[in-house]
């Protein structure tokens, strides 16, 4: 092993030396010559057509940005309106769709439904008691559903009565 290792230390220097000596005067010839009677050819610049004003007419067209406004006067309505003042009930900061009916109760003829809220809370509701975010009146309660007058805003602001019922979940 000794001797293969001290051949190769002695073959590598001369193995160098050998391509040392050696003129590239062939490689640089053909790198001079390569680069004559090569021109390069840039078309002209085409002529710039002056600039022709167009005159905008869509100023008075309605913008799609912006609402349109409406021809009714807001508020001209059946006169029917929400009461803002009122102490708002526990149940009324929930959507109506997120609210489920669970169950009913019956007490010295008074019906009650269990109302179960998205925060898993149950709650216990009667008739004259409000549910969900568009002022829900309980209007009636029976063993499978609860129906509820709503109070809603259409889209010119007039208020209008709409009848919503939160059936009983299996």
């Amino acid at each position: 092993m000794m001797k293969w290792t001290r051949l190769l230390l002695l073959m590598l220097p001369l193995t160098v030396s050998a391509c040392g000596n050696e003129t590239h005067g062939d490689l640089e010839a053909f790198i001079k010559n390569s680069g004559k009677g090569l021109r390069g050819q840039v078309t002209p610049i085409p002529e710039v057509q002056p600039y022709t004003h167009y005159p905008y007419s869509a100023f008075e067209m309605p913008n799609p940005f912006k609402p349109r406004k409406s021809k009714h006067i807001k508020g001209e309505g059946s006169g029917l309106q929400p009461n803002l003042d009122r102490h708002k009930e526990v149940l009324e900061k929930f959507p109506l769709e997120s609210l489920k009916m669970v169950g009913s109760l019956e007490r010295n003829e008074n019906f009650y439904a269990l109302i179960k809220a998205p925060d898993s809370s149950l709650h216990r509701v009667k008739v004259g008691g409000y549910l969900g975010q568009n002022f829900g009146l309980i209007a009636n309660i029976s063993e499978s559903e609860v129906n509820l007058k709503e109070i809603v805003q259409d889209s010119i602001g007039d208020w209008a009565e709409r009848i919503s019922i939160l059936m009983l979940e299996d």
